[in-house]
């Protein structure tokens, strides 16, 4: 019995990878603009943004992403006083599925935000440079690149635009898909993931308060066991330490806005003292707030050393 293997097709290949950028900008950032003859995304992790595209301006939100198509003019700039986070990535794509993206600004979902990450872990295991660089222009492979890192940097963008455009063109067809997958984690852990967003979000708007695992536990009626269990299987850390992170990346926003100093934004996420705060930056960015703030500011400025 012979065997027909199925010659598998290609509708969207990617041929060239230029710049992969994370930006965290200061909250006056202005990007002039430019134009040349690849792709390039933009996608707001954090904040929001002024973008021009040809001659349309908009405002891309947190969660938002907008295509540039080759020889389009484009440019960015912070808005409203916001310090915003960006991912910046440019490649060579010819195949007529691009032509989908163009001139529109999208949502993007888990699933993509997920692939997003992957790509920027990648491409720090890829290349030799900076990933908030904005004046380089040729990406320096690493000499002992990890296995396949260029390749799955390939395959995490292919995937990541695929995905983009089914869920954009038959939006019925994939929410049926991600009914299906929600109803079954729904059935697996559905508590769990209950108490961990209701946890979350108190976290969050409780971000500037001392608070003890014993005041989370109370006013979110859980124990403190179940508490810990359900941190750890989330995101691998103890409910502490995921505060401590959350209050020092809100403590960078804030830095890079500019409207507080560093005895205030202590102050107001409730750390004893700038001391501990500086420790605790430290100990979870590598840097004390004073070298955080010079970098983004060298950044802002383009003196790069």
């Amino acid at each position: 019995m012979a065997y027909n293997g199925i010659e598998l097709k290609n509708v969207l290949s990617i041929q060239k990878i230029y710049s992969i950028h994370y930006f965290e900008y200061m909250s006056d950032f202005s990007f002039a603009g430019e134009t040349h003859d690849f792709w390039e995304f933009i996608c707001v992790d954090k904040g929001e943004v002024g973008v021009t595209a040809g001659t349309d301006f908009k405002i891309l939100k947190k969660g938002e992403i907008v295509f540039h198509r080759p020889n389009e003019f484009h440019n960015v700039r912070a808005v409203s006083g916001i310090a915003p986070n960006l991912i910046v990535m440019s490649f060579d794509c010819n195949d007529n599925a691009m032509s989908f993206l163009a001139k529109k600004i999208l949502k993007i979902d888990e699933t993509e935000h997920n692939l997003l990450a992957d790509i920027i872990i990648e491409a720090r295991r890829c290349f030799n440079c900076r990933l908030d660089d904005p004046y380089l222009q040729n990406m320096p492979l690493k000499t002992s690149a990890s296995f396949g890192s260029q390749q799955l940097l390939r395959l995490f963008l292919e995937t990541m635009l695929i995905h983009l455009i089914r869920r954009y063109q038959s939006p019925i067809t994939l929410q049926k898909h991600m009914l299906k997958q929600e109803t079954f984690k729904s059935i697996k852990n559905k508590g769990d993931i209950e108490v961990f967003r209701r946890v979350c979000d108190y976290l969050e708007n409780n971000i500037s308060k001392r608070l003890t695992i014993e005041q989370i536990c109370r006013e979110n009626l859980v124990g403190r066991s179940q508490l810990q269990k359900i941190f750890k299987e989330q995101c691998n850390l103890g409910i502490i330490e995921y505060f401590s992170i959350l209050k020092i990346n809100a403590s960078k926003e804030m830095i890079r806005s500019r409207h507080m100093n560093f005895t205030q934004i202590a102050e107001h996420l409730g750390y004893a003292s700038i001391h501990y705060f500086s420790r605790q930056f430290k100990k979870i960015t590598g840097m004390t707030p004073s070298e955080y703030a010079s970098s983004i500011k060298a950044m802002a400025d383009g003196q790069f050393k």
